[in-house]
């Protein structure tokens, strides 16, 4: 599903994000990602979605090495993978039904199958008959499962999160984590950046510690 083998990441500004990074990751596993802010748990994201590509060493996701991937194969490599974002990154002026349904629109998917995926979706994280609802008029537990949401309605292999439960309370996050762990449950792999070390004991299958851009455990 997730390898990464011997892999660095250096950005323009000389910063070095990672370091001699080698992971497994395997289909419908769920796993997390700890350490303290700056540790390198987003870039590790940003390379698995192929928000960034690695200065050195290898990554590969779905059976692709994402450096052989042009620049035109990249959508298509991405509507394999749902992304969650701490922020939401929800667009406020619209409904709830539009902001899940772009994706789809953007790939062509036919009307009634999006109607049906969306409904599906929404009914999959407690929001069904919520189409219409600004995300302004959602608590923020609910703008969260909108996100979710939103990732999940393309039937993707592989969920990614980044710290999506830092601006929640202890009891929203339970929830948000339970409903990965549902889609785990269904075959789908999740992995999930968070410093949150009560949620990591509760739910973690596995936990990959990162320090100072490393694997430390």
């Amino acid at each position: 599903m997730i390898i990464f083998d011997r892999v660095f990441k250096r950005y323009p500004n000389g910063c070095d994000a990672l370091r001699d990074v080698s992971l497994h990751i395997k289909p419908g596993e769920m796993v997390f990602l700890t350490g303290r802010s700056g540790a390198g748990k987003s870039s590790i994201l940003k390379l698995i979605t192929l928000l960034e590509r690695p200065t050195r060493g290898s990554v590969v996701v779905n059976g692709q090495n994402t450096a052989s991937l042009s620049a035109r194969a990249i959508p298509s490599f991405r509507r394999n993978l749902g992304v969650v974002f701490q922020d939401h990154q929800l667009l406020m002026d619209r409904p709830v039904y539009d902001n899940i349904a772009l994706s789809l629109i953007v790939a062509d998917v036919p009307y009634r199958e999006i109607d049906r995926r969306v409904r599906a979706a929404l009914d999959q994280v407690g929001l069904l008959g919520r189409e219409r609802v600004l995300p302004s008029e959602l608590s923020i537990g609910e703008q969260q499962r909108v996100g979710i949401a939103r990732a999940v309605v393309g039937k993707p292999s592989l969920l990614v999160a980044d710290e999506p439960t830092g601006n929640l309370d202890h009891a929203l996050a339970q929830d948000v984590m339970r409903l990965f762990k549902r889609f785990q449950d269904v075959g789908v792999a999740v992995v999930i950046a968070s410093h949150d070390e009560s949620l990591i004991e509760e739910f973690a299958q596995r936990a990959i510690h990162i320090e100072t851009g490393a694997v430390v455990a």
